[in-house]
């Protein structure tokens, strides 16, 4: 593959890492109960695409 066929590949990867950065930082910051089962659902539907890879331990 040429560079410029995967810059929106990269670009992709790149956005989607800074997206579970974001919720991994706000799930270990959860005041409630709630707001952690929230945010580790996102992070559950975010790992669906990347099976064999837990995104929260």
């Amino acid at each position: 593959m040429s560079a410029p066929s995967r810059r929106p590949e990269i670009r992709r990867r790149r956005t989607r890492q800074e997206k579970i950065q974001k919720l991994k930082k706000r799930h270990a910051a959860a005041a409630n109960d709630a707001d952690r089962t929230r945010l580790a659902a996102k992070l559950h539907r975010l790992s669906l695409n990347s099976p064999g890879i837990p995104l929260l331990k």
